[in-house]
């Protein structure tokens, strides 16, 4: 883990279908502005609001992480 302006940080490990690592990788190569760990907070965070899950914190987030804003 690590402490960021953001908050705490955790380390993940994934296994992706090849199709869709492969996906992220020809996205990211386009887009150097955005991260793998942007794209996977973009996505939960996104997933968990269109859920009900999170509350506000999960919505500044997505928020945050969509347009790159560091708190």
């Amino acid at each position: 883990m690590t402490t960021t302006a953001q908050g705490t940080k955790v380390d993940l490990q994934v296994e992706l279908p090849e199709d869709l690592h492969d996906a992220l990788q020809t996205f990211l190569d386009k887009n150097p502005a955005w991260s793998q760990s942007r794209v996977f907070a973009a996505a939960t965070s996104l997933f968990l609001m269109q859920n009900n899950s999170g509350g506000q914190n999960i919505k500044r987030l997505y928020l945050d992480t969509l347009f790159d804003y560091s708190i």
